[in-house]
């Protein structure tokens, strides 16, 4: 067995979310992971909005009969905006008073953060838990406070108001756009060209806002056949919400049973560890080519993108020759020119620091050198 350290040695995974990034991409590189940061949205807190304190004022002024927290940050956001104007105390003494339904634990544990107690929490995390749980008791006549996820598009309102409930909606945070569209741009392209072996996504609009870019930039058809091919990229979702808007796709990601951040990174890590990355044993010692690097006896080879290629077309091979055209064919960008091939060989050579990786078969093309062969 690997030791943790290097359980996901040479493989890139890309991370589509901004709230707790810092928190997943350290747990996956503790793992030898090599992560990139690509937020396709922006969370926006609304501590100074107008609307958000208007609305805190009049439940204070009547409190509602049961209050919905539908994510711990939106709860913990209230609150610090509430106490930024002044309305924590009154704000908290409404909440002790009313009935609280949580979310899922997560929203339980903000509430219990602030010294009140969920009175009943969606273990499944699920708004649609939340809609049933309380349409079966009745909500005609009753008054019903619901804070918002970022997108605020559950359809708890409407379930509610439709069944006779008085409701008052709050949206705590919203979704603006990526911070750095940019590194979007590349995530889907990287995903589109298979060099990287995992995306990870934790919000449902996130996820949606990557899938639209990936159609902006013309690649949606490839990035959802690499996400959907068993060989392919790994889609991981942090909970079936998250994941909605890559099944609407025909894509099935990686789920944890426990919709947790460390969930997710177990599930990652199993599911990497599981999966066959191209593996051949040469004269060099043993190849493992992953979507993003290159592993020689363990060690991840320093390779451009065009090394890279060139070793993939070399593996997929096993061992028989690649003819330079088709080697020409699996670098990155466009060139016709067949001495990008040796320079790109030659650097490969050079990254395997003399040990005997490639063997070039005269006026036929390249290999990768057998094991047991001088």
């Amino acid at each position: 067995m690997r030791p943790p350290g290097d359980q996901l040695l040479g493989c890139r995974v890309v991370l589509t979310g901004q709230r707790r990034s810092a928190e997943l991409a350290a747990a996956l590189e503790r793992r030898g992971a090599t992560v990139s940061h690509a937020p396709t949205l922006s969370v926006v807190p609304h501590a100074d909005d107008a609307e958000l304190l208007t609305r805190t004022k009049e439940l204070i002024d009547r409190p509602p009969d049961t209050v919905v927290i539908t994510t711990g940050v939106g709860f913990t956001g209230w609150v610090e905006a509430a106490d930024a104007a002044g309305l924590a105390e009154p704000l908290l003494a409404f909440l002790g008073s009313a009935r609280l339904i949580a979310r899922g634990p997560k929203a339980r544990g903000a509430i219990q953060a602030a010294g009140l107690n969920a009175d009943w929490v969606a273990e499944s995390e699920t708004s649609a838990e939340i809609r049933d749980f309380l349409l079966v008791e009745g909500v005609a006549g009753s008054r019903i406070a619901v804070q918002h996820h970022g997108s605020g598009a559950d359809g708890l309102d409407d379930s509610f108001r439709e069944a006779g409930a008085d409701i008052c909606s709050l949206v705590v945070y919203r979704w603006g756009p990526a911070p750095d569209p940019d590194a979007v741009r590349a995530a889907v392209h990287a995903v589109a060209r298979r060099e990287c072996d995992a995306v990870t996504f934790t919000a449902a609009p996130g996820a949606a806002a990557f899938l639209q870019a990936a159609c902006d930039e013309g690649v949606l058809a490839p990035v959802v056949a690499a996400l959907s091919d068993r060989a392919g990229v790994v889609a991981a979702a942090v909970g079936d919400l998250t994941a909605a808007p890559l099944r609407a796709e025909g894509i099935e990601p990686l789920v944890p049973d426990r919709f947790r951040m460390g969930a997710l990174v177990r599930a990652l890590v199993a599911e990497l560890a599981d999966r066959h990355a191209l593996r051949i044993d040469t004269a060099a010692g043993e190849l493992r080519v992953r979507g993003g690097a290159a592993l020689l006896d363990g060690e991840v080879l320093a390779l451009a993108p065009s090394g890279l290629a060139v070793l993939r077309a070399l593996a997929t091979a096993h061992g028989a020759v690649v003819p330079r055209h088709e080697l020409l064919a699996a670098l990155p960008g466009d060139s016709t020119d067949a001495h990008a091939v040796e320079v790109a060989v030659s650097r490969l050579r050079a990254a395997a620091r003399g040990r005997p990786l490639v063997t070039t078969v005269v006026k036929r093309g390249y290999r990768l050198t057998a094991s047991g062969t001088d």
